[in-house]
This record gives structure tokens, sequence and C-alpha cells, in this order.
């Protein structure tokens, strides 16, 4: 036991020399856009709940009402007995909000794409995957022991030559399924996947597109369509994961696709079959902020975001990100944790983004706003970057 121990503190002692060490911050109190760690109130922007669902009332009736009618939990897996009838009006409500013929829901949104991806691919097909996808997507991807083909960031032509290279390899002839994998916004760097050409390109390789919608539900297009339904490309995408934990303001994860895709996952996703089912509760909230993601207060809360990310772009001299999210790249670890604490002396809490989570070498702020967010935070933030000489 000691001799374990110590080749672990080992491992963190270099982490920590390495600026790599992580540890967990007690939240004590939430208050809208502020929370309180250690005594101290700080505005926050690090969430992702982008509408500011995660505290509305009537969801948190809704969860409430949920567990006096289910209980605290769902008592088995899925297959089992822990399908609730809010389980399964989630799903259809989802698909229905999605465009698609069926959803499934998983516990979490790292559920869905570890379980799905091996469920569909393995030995003998590809996958072809943006470079800055999510780490879900490369566990999933690494899991399925399928051929790994990794595409540089938004980059087409590569994109286009792994596919080429792939149906030289694997014609569609031998049954050999090409997998790409990418997000819509992606997590860390707040922009968009040019998602008509990818379409585009897998429909000339006959590939398949595995979508991660997880940070553009709620924040881009209507109601919840993401970036896909904006596009209007929700028909051609075989599989779009999405989660409830974000925009949202819940917890959870799924797939939406067509009905003989979401009954294979029943049967073949191993973290669907194998897990105990989100609480029938968390469904039931889930359920409310769909209807209210959909409905005018909605629409509301998006161009509310809308403001103030153009607020933030004006004070700033950028352009408007395209998502919710404004990233500040440092560079290195040690430069991040410093304006990381001078801006939490300063009454912000925005965490250090590192590697593993982020490439080498590019370090950084992730900024992310809300339509919560009153302006007089937006402008107090823009103020104390600028007085600290940060640019994004």
């Amino acid at each position: 036991m000691e001799g374990f121990n110590s080749q672990l503190q080992e491992h963190l002692s270099t982490l920590e020399q390495l600026g790599l060490l992580r540890s967990l911050r007690v939240v004590e109190e939430t208050d809208g856009t502020r929370i309180t760690i250690g005594g101290h109130k700080l505005i926050n922007f690090s969430s992702n709940d982008y509408l500011g669902l995660a505290s509305h009332p009537a969801i948190a009736a809704a969860m409430g009402e949920g567990a006096q009618r289910w209980g605290s939990g769902s008592t088995a897996s899925r297959l089992i007995s822990g399908t609730t009838a809010e389980h399964a009006a989630l799903e259809e409500e989802l698909a229905l909000a999605k465009g698609t013929e069926a959803a499934l829901v998983f516990s979490t949104g790292v559920a869905a794409a570890t379980g799905t991806i091996p469920a569909l691919v393995g030995k003998g097909d590809v996958i072809i995957m943006d470079k800055l996808a999510h780490a879900c997507l490369i566990d999933g991807a690494r899991a399925s022991e399928a051929t790994l083909r990794v595409y540089p960031h938004n980059d087409l032509e590569k994109l286009e030559s792994h596919l080429k290279w792939a149906r030289e390899k694997h014609p569609t002839s031998t049954g050999a399924r090409v997998m790409i994998l990418t997000e819509s916004v992606f997590s860390m760097d707040g922009d968009l996947a040019p998602l008509h050409e990818i379409v585009e390109l897998k429909e000339r390789y006959g590939a398949i597109l595995f979508l991660d919608e997880a940070h553009a539900v709620g924040v881009r297009g209507t109601g919840a369509q993401g970036l896909a339904g904006e596009l209007g490309l929700g028909g051609q995408i075989e599989i779009q994961m999405g989660t409830l934990g974000k925009a949202l303001g819940v917890s959870g994860g799924y797939i939406a696709g067509s009905r003989v895709l979401i009954d294979f996952l029943i049967n073949r996703a191993r973290s669907f079959v194998f897990s105990t089912a989100p609480s029938p509760a968390v469904a039931a909230a889930g359920r409310a902020s769909l209807r209210i993601v959909q409905s005018p207060e909605g629409e509301a809360l998006r161009v509310r975001l809308q403001e103030n990310l153009s607020l933030f772009a004006s004070e700033m001299k950028i352009a408007a990100s395209p998502s919710a999210i404004v990233p500040l790249i440092l560079g290195s670890e040690e430069r991040v944790l410093h304006e990381t604490a001078r801006l939490q002396n300063s009454g912000f809490f925005i965490p250090a983004i590192r590697y593993p989570t982020v490439p080498r070498n590019t370090a950084r702020l992730r900024i992310t706003l809300s339509s919560a967010h009153p302006q007089e935070q937006i402008l107090r933030l823009a103020v104390a970057l600028k007085d600290s000489g940060l640019r994004v």
C-alpha cells in the first residue's frame, strides 16, 4: 500500500511542477451568475448554463414533482426496470425537437459517446475525427478498435484525403463503415464545424456522420435544433448526440436518429445496457427545460445571449463569437494560472484550461457568457481583462 501511494504521489508532484495539477473547488452557494467559493462571492464566467436555466423555478419544480411521484432513483438499468414513463416521454420530445424518428437518453453525454461509437464501428471499420474533438469522442473511438485517422481542425482538404484513403482500403462493397466524428460547436474554441461541406463529403464517400451538438443545442437555431437543424441538415446526419446538462440546465446525454439506430443502441451500447437509468426526476426536469427552450421565453433568452455576446465583442474589439464560448489563449500553464488567480482576486471565476483538455502550449481562459449575465457584469469583466493587457 505504501509503495502504491508513493508512486501516485510522485505522479501528482510531477503534475504540480508542470502546472497541470488539478483539484476540486467546493461551491458553497450559487445565486444566478454568482457563486461562492471559500467564502468569496465570484461572478461565474465558466458555466455551460448558457441560457441560465439551471436555476429556473419551473424546472426545479418539475424535478421536485418528479421526485415526489417516482422517488429519488430509477432503481435499475433501463432494460430491467429503470425506464419510466418520464424517460419515454423525454425521448419522444427530444426526437420531436431534433426532427428525428427517435432518441435515447443516457446518464451523461460521455456515456452516450463512449457507448454509441463502439456499438456502431469496430475492427475493419474506419473513424476519421477532427483533431479538436471532445475527449468523449476520442475515448469512444479508441474503445471501438476501428482504424483511427485524425484531420487538422476543420481541414476539409485533409478530411477528404482521409475519406479517399478509407474507401480505397475499405470499399463500400466490403460492408466496412467509415464514420466521421466532429463537434458542431467546439467546446474549447467556440467555433463551428463547416457542416454543409462535411455532410457533402460524407455522402460523396459513403460515410456516416456522428455529430456532437452538446454546445449548440439551445444556442444555435431555434428551440433545441442545434446547428444541424439551423442549417437544415438534420435529415442527412445519421447520429446526433446532445446533452441536457449545458444550455438545458439539467443533466444527461442523448442520441437522436432513426428508429432502427435507437433500437440497435438499446441492445448494443454497453454504457446504456449496464448503467442504472438516470433519475426519473431528472427526466421530468429535462422535459420542463425542453418546453422552455422551445417557447417564446426560450427565444427571448437566446436573443439576450446574443446581445451579451455582441456587447462583450464590442468592448473587447473582436468579432462576436458564433457560440457562447470565447477562448483567450495565453499559451503557457504558468501564465494562465497567474491570470486565473488575478481575476479571482478581482471577483471573477474563470478557471485555467490546460493540457490535456487542450493541446500543449494553448492553455487558455475559456470565457463563457450566459443570457443570465447582466450587462454590468460583462462590462466589468472587459475592464478587468483590458486592465491586465489581455486580448482575445
